[in-house]
């Protein structure tokens, strides 16, 4: 039998960004591990709702990786040999009062400059984008461009097409290797050693702990968020529909409760209805005051939904960092290590425009576009 090739990186992380960028880097041609402590998809990505969202992001950095990554999902859709459940529903954001309106046209404004289709609606053409709206609203902007996948088949299918990819899963890196100039040399578990050169942190709310592992400082977070799950129904929610204080809660640093009304409809029937976020650590317990929120700003968007049940309730952790942008590249303090985390709620949005730059960084190839926004050496610190 001929000797497989040794490795060539060792990624932590088998949620949606730790998938990503296996799949990107063996195409690349490098050698790949991804070792997980639990299943694929068992973390953040699979409490997700599969938003591949450009609609509310500001003109910056995290827009353009957002852009680059809603034409790689297209691509994906494609491209992957399994179902992942792509949908380009297109998003609606809407206001309730003129004034909102008037604040969201300059948001807008902002995003055309940088690539995006916003196309502002008044009420009447709301109601036909989205006949159960209530009717009062003043009127809001239709994405296009924003689109969902289901999260866990979109990581496991990324994993299933990456060539020739090594899976360890149940198995919780306990350190990472290091040489005797302290450059990375792999990781290890309880079962065995993973000798590479090269590690990617895809960790996601575990990011600063797997950083720390190494020495290094990487202020990852966790943010936990709700989501109510009601019974299956017609196809009463078309698009992915939230209110416009949504966009400010997902910019704000806050660790106090914060909920907006987030709504969609999936294939299979149920309605998802979100969103909040809190920073209580990795606290697991039931919030009910949030999930009446979630319940009563849903109703009040979709009036319909009031005497909908509700089947299930599910929650995660985003991965927050404080300035709200990932962490994406080569760690300045140890040779060897990559971070590939820190992207909150829009992981799943974001992850194959970050693989992409990973895979860029590793084999020293121009990247599509430009990483500094998102270099880890932000965090760093002097030396």
């Amino acid at each position: 039998m001929p000797k497989r090739h040794p490795l060539d990186l060792v990624i932590i992380g088998a949620g949606v960004v730790g998938a990503a960028c296996a799949y990107y880097a063996a195409r690349a041609g490098l050698r790949v591990a991804v070792v997980d402590r639990g299943p694929v998809a068992g973390g953040t990505t699979g409490a997700g709702e599969g938003n591949l969202l450009v609609s509310d992001k500001e003109a910056g950095p995290e827009l353009d990786l957002a852009l680059l990554s809603a034409r790689l999902w297209r691509e994906l859709a494609l491209e992957l040999p399994g179902e992942i459940e792509y949908e380009a529903k297109g998003g609606l954001v809407v206001a309730a009062q003129e004034a909102t309106v008037k604040a969201l046209r300059g948001f807008a404004d902002g995003q055309r400059a940088a690539g995006v289709d916003a196309v502002e609606v008044g009420p009447e053409e709301l109601r036909a984008l989205e006949p159960h709206l209530a009717p009062d609203l003043a009127g809001g902007f239709h994405y296009p461009q924003d689109a969902q996948v289901q999260p866990a088949q979109a990581a496991a299918q990324l994993l299933a097409a990456a060539p020739d990819l090594v899976l360890h899963l149940g198995e919780e890196v306990t350190e990472l290797l290091r040489g005797p100039a302290g450059e990375i040399r792999g990781v290890r578990t309880a079962r065995r050693d993973l000798h590479a050169p090269a590690v990617v942190n895809a960790a996601g709310t575990w990011g600063g702990a797997v950083a720390a592992l190494a020495g290094a400082v990487l202020p990852v977070l966790p943010r936990r968020g709700f989501v109510l799950v009601t019974e299956p129904l017609p196809r009463v929610v078309r698009h992915k529909v939230y209110a416009a204080d949504y966009i400010a809660d997902v910019a704000s640093g806050s660790a106090a409760l914060q909920s907006s009304a987030v709504v969609e409809g999936t294939p299979a029937g149920p309605v998802l209805m979100g969103a909040t976020r809190e920073r209580v650590g990795f606290d697991r317990s039931l919030s009910t005051e949030a999930l009446r929120r979630l319940a009563v700003q849903a109703a009040v968007l979709f009036p319909v939904l009031a005497d909908v049940r509700v089947l299930r309730v599910y929650h995660g952790f985003r991965p927050y960092l404080p300035d709200h942008l990932p962490a994406i590249g080569p760690d300045p303090r140890v040779p060897g290590l990559f971070h590939a985390c820190g992207h909150e709620g829009a992981g799943i949005g974001l992850a194959p425009a970050t693989g992409v730059l990973i895979a860029a960084s590793l084999t020293g190839v121009v990247p599509p576009l430009d990483p500094a926004p998102f270099a880890p050496a932000r965090f760093a610190g002097p030396p």
